[in-house]
């Protein structure tokens, strides 16, 4: 539950950020998994974004009763503005100076989720950047198994974090001082929310931890915003019939974007920024050589030579 102050009560106070949209059906065993937490020092800092059914009333009938004194609620009348921007609006308007916590409206977080996610932030000392986050429990809608999410193979960090994303954003958890750096930066069109706070936390030098424990039960169903993360081979090809136009987008908005915040990266992930930039810009010996850099791969051999392949035709 965290290092406890002089008074034995818990260290940090998490702000947890929820981002709602018709999330009806499966919202309140959300919130009684919130209830359920075994570290209690939180807040919900809660927004819709744009639901035409109950969800709203919900969140506010929740409010009223068992979460009392625990929601804040931030709606600013401004409806739909997709995932993004919701969870990165409500990110700026939280409080700062505590860890923040991203919650799906439709996932079950298991009791030691946010004990785990605090445990590891104040590992980290506070001038560093932190972000943490977990593997999931994946389930189908009404929370029948359907098997783990997959493991991390390796250290995540920068470059890597250019190639792929490994936090997924119903685990990730932020220390004070990577909320501040990711309220502060300006993300790209077309980004998620959580691939933004794993870009910026590894590229400024920061720490990422990846536990290995899951933290939450995942939903999969039809309306999730993002869905299962897919075998390594399923990935591979998915992305083949995608084809390389579409991650390559995301791929330079990522990096123009990580240029435009250059005072907050460390002194390697400017270099290495520097060197995919060039390999990008100036031809093909240049894309070679940004290419030989040792980070800049995916979880797997397969997907690390269908980047190779995509970086080379993008």
């Amino acid at each position: 539950m965290g290092r406890p102050n002089a008074a034995g009560a818990p260290r940090r106070r998490v702000a947890i950020l929820l981002s709602t949209r018709d999330g009806a059906p499966f919202l309140a065993e959300q919130l009684e998994s919130l209830l359920a937490q075994s570290h209690r020092d939180w807040q919900i800092f809660w927004r819709d974004d744009g639901s035409v059914d109950e969800t709203p009333a919900l969140m506010r009938d929740f409010a009223d009763g068992a979460g009392i004194g625990r929601v804040v609620d931030l709606n600013d009348n401004a409806g739909h503005v997709g995932i993004t921007a919701s969870f990165l609006g409500l990110l700026r308007r939280a409080p700062r100076g505590r860890i923040v916590a991203f919650a799906d409206q439709d996932d079950v977080w298991l009791p030691e989720k946010l004990a785990r996610g605090v445990a590891a932030l104040e590992d980290i000392p506070q001038d560093v950047p932190g972000l943490y986050c977990a593997r999931q429990r994946l389930v189908a809608a009404d929370l029948t198994p359907i098997r783990l999410s997959a493991p991390v193979l390796g250290r995540p960090g920068f470059p890597q974090s250019m190639t792929q994303n490994v936090a997924t954003g119903c685990t990730v958890m932020l220390n004070p001082q990577a909320a501040s750096l990711i309220a502060e930066a300006r993300e790209p069109v077309g980004t998620l929310h959580d691939w933004w706070a794993y870009l910026l936390v590894s590229a400024s030098g920061g720490t990422v931890v990846f536990d290995d424990e899951p933290t939450v039960l995942y939903r999969q169903h039809a309306r999730n915003a993002v869905g299962v993360p897919l075998s390594r081979s399923r990935r591979v090809w998915a992305a083949l019939r995608r084809g390389p136009h579409v991650f390559m987008r995301t791929f330079r908005a990522h990096m123009a974007a990580l240029e435009a915040e250059e005072g907050v990266l460390s002194p390697p992930a400017r270099d290495a920024l520097g060197l995919i930039s060039a390999g990008l810009h100036d031809g093909w010996s240049r894309r070679l050589r940004a290419l030989a850099h040792p980070g800049l791969k995916r979880q797997s051999w397969a997907e690390t030579q269908l980047f190779r392949l995509w970086f080379l035709l993008g």
